[in-house]
C-alpha cells in the first residue's frame, strides 16, 4: 500500500532576492532576520536603452553612405510658375483648381520646395502656356 502521507517535492523555487527602495522596508527586513544588502546600481543614472552598439553605429555609417534625395526644382522653374500665372491674373488656388491640385502644391512649385512631379509639370505648362522643363525654361511654349 502506497503512503499518503509522504510528500513528493518535484521542483522546489528558489529564493529570490527581494528588491526594496525605502528605509522603513530595509529596516523591518533586518528586524525579521533576513540578511540585508544594500547596493548601488552601477549603471545607474545612464540611459542604456537609447546606447548604441557598434552594429548600429555601422549601419548609421552605411546609410550617410546612401543616394542622396532627388534634388529639388530649381528657382527658375519655381520663378516662371510665379511669373506666368501672376501674368494670366490667377491666384495660386485659382491656378491649383485648373489642374486638379491643392494651393499649396502650386506654392511648394513657387518656392522651389519641393522634388518635381512630371506630371504636374505637364499640367503647368499646359496651363500657363510656358516650358518648365528643358531648354528655354520660361519661355513660351507655343509660338
Amino acid at each position: 500500500m502506497e503512503d499518503w502521507d509522504k510528500q513528493t517535492i518535484l521542483r522546489k523555487r528558489s529564493e529570490v532576492p527581494k528588491v526594496t527602495k525605502g528605509a522603513a522596508a530595509i529596516n523591518a527586513a533586518r528586524r525579521a532576520g533576513a540578511v540585508v544588502g544594500t547596493e548601488r546600481k552601477s549603471t545607474g543614472g545612464t540611459n542604456k536603452g537609447h546606447a548604441m552598439t557598434d552594429h548600429q553605429k555601422i549601419a548609421k555609417l552605411d546609410r550617410e553612405n546612401e543616394l542622396a534625395p532627388p534634388p529639388k526644382i530649381s528657382l527658375s522653374v519655381g520663378k516662371a510658375i510665379q511669373q506666368a500665372r501672376q501674368a494670366k491674373g490667377l491666384t495660386q488656388k485659382e491656378l491649383g483648381q485648373k489642374i486638379n491640385e491643392k494651393a499649396n502644391i502650386i506654392n511648394d512649385y513657387e518656392m522651389s520646395r519641393t522634388i518635381p512631379n512630371p506630371v504636374i509639370l505637364g499640367k503647368l505648362e499646359n496651363i500657363l502656356n510656358i516650358r518648365l522643363r528643358g531648354k528655354n525654361i520660361g519661355e513660351p511654349k507655343h509660338k
